[in-house]
């Protein structure tokens, strides 16, 4: 009893731990963590899969049906039928029926991703190859952020997502996140999140997410970027709000922008309204 319970608690600790990133051989979803991914997962599993397993096993239904009915040995005089009027309408309706069904809560999850509420945090992800530039526009503070090499990983840091500084964001707050590229197209997702937004240079996109619980939430560049594209992870710290404090006082320290850069954003800035007026 002893050995089933000490299994038990390996095998659930050693689930939690993964629960934020992808393990070997996962053919599901990460754990979400946002209303978001509830949504996309709500909607993966209760809409899309019941109605891709019907018309699977219908399909495959009317192959054995049609292979056993309509056998050569049963029916040595084939059928001259060429249609059948009413058969046309039903697998044109049908069809339409259920992508309408599918549609209308589609539509709904897609809404609430594109409809950003007023963000608590600010960040600004930047592309670049290979590794992200993070700013946070509010707070004065810009870092980049490298994945740390095989050697250099410390004992239980995930391989190929680990980085050296990673995003800091406040549990259940709304953060809204502009995602651009300094050289060729790249793509910012976060699948716990359900966050995947092109980064394209010249161009600023826009996503949110509202992380639920904290806890250290990976991702990647998810658009082939060059050589070292697989070498491009995405962190994600979720903090209480007393540890969030903490960490900016930090970071503003630590990360504070170059003045020469700011000034150079200001003129850019009131250029920009000039060209307006």
């Amino acid at each position: 009893m002893k050995k089933f319970l000490y299994a038990f608690t390996v095998i659930f600790a050693s689930s939690t731990a993964y629960a934020n990133q992808p393990r070997e051989w996962q053919l599901g979803f990460q754990k979400a963590a946002s209303e978001s991914m509830h949504d996309i997962v709500w909607f993966h599993d209760y809409m899309l899969m019941p109605i891709i397993v019907a018309i699977s096993a219908f399909v495959l239904f009317l192959m054995l049906y049609a292979m056993i009915r309509f056998r050569a040995s049963r029916n040595p005089n084939p059928s001259k039928r060429t249609h059948n009027v009413f058969i046309e309408i039903i697998w044109t309706l049908v069809p339409c029926l259920i992508l309408i069904v599918i549609a209308v809560p589609s539509f709904k999850v897609l809404y609430s991703q594109d409809k950003i509420p007023p963000a608590d945090v600010t960040v600004k992800a930047i592309g670049y190859q290979w590794y992200w530039g993070y700013e946070y526009p509010d707070e004065n503070v810009a870092f980049d952020s490298y994945m740390i090499n095989d050697e250099d990983l410390q004992p239980g840091q995930p391989r190929l997502l680990t980085v050296d500084n990673e995003i800091v964001v406040p549990v259940n707050k709304n953060v809204k996140v502009m995602i651009t590229a300094g050289d060729v197209l790249h793509a910012f997702a976060l699948p716990a999140f359900g966050v995947k937004r092109d980064a394209i240079p010249g161009r600023i996109n826009e996503t949110w997410f509202k992380a639920e619980r904290t806890g250290t939430f990976y991702g990647q560049c998810s658009e082939l970027c060059g050589i070292k594209h697989a070498f491009m992870p995405i962190t994600v710290r979720v903090v209480t709000d007393d540890e969030y404090a903490e960490w900016l006082a930090d970071a503003k320290v630590k990360f504070a922008k170059d003045p020469i850069e700011q000034k150079i954003e200001l003129a850019k800035t009131i250029k920009i309204r000039e060209e307006i007026k």
